[in-house]
């Protein structure tokens, strides 16, 4: 399952040195960072709506957008996917409930 997620990764790795006017990953990348911070949000919000009020199909097509915008704000913030699955490994080991109160203890 998560062999596509992966490759995706590299995609957008082998992706972002390329000309911006050709790869739109590489255009994402070449942005500040907020461009991508609003992209990002403008996928979330389109998920949210879509989830209101359309069929699985879209809502699969807009939860695809999101992770694919979701995954180039971590490249472009120089973050690996692994460390978010290590994060999510991690929180296995204790219930959510005890998860958030911990995290509200530890404001960032």
């Amino acid at each position: 399952m998560f062999k596509e997620l992966s490759k995706l990764v590299k995609i957008i790795k082998k992706n972002k040195n390329k000309d911006p006017k050709i790869s739109y990953t590489a255009s994402l990348l070449k942005k500040e960072k907020i461009f991508c911070i609003k992209k990002f949000i403008e996928e979330a919000r389109e998920l949210a709506s879509s989830s209101k009020y359309s069929n699985k199909k879209n809502i699969v097509h807009e939860a695809s957008d999101l992770l694919y915008h979701f995954l180039v704000l971590l490249e472009f913030k120089k973050i690996p996917i692994t460390s978010i699955m290590k994060e999510l490994k991690r929180r296995q080991r204790i219930s959510g409930i005890q998860e958030k109160k911990n995290r509200k203890k530890n404001v960032r």
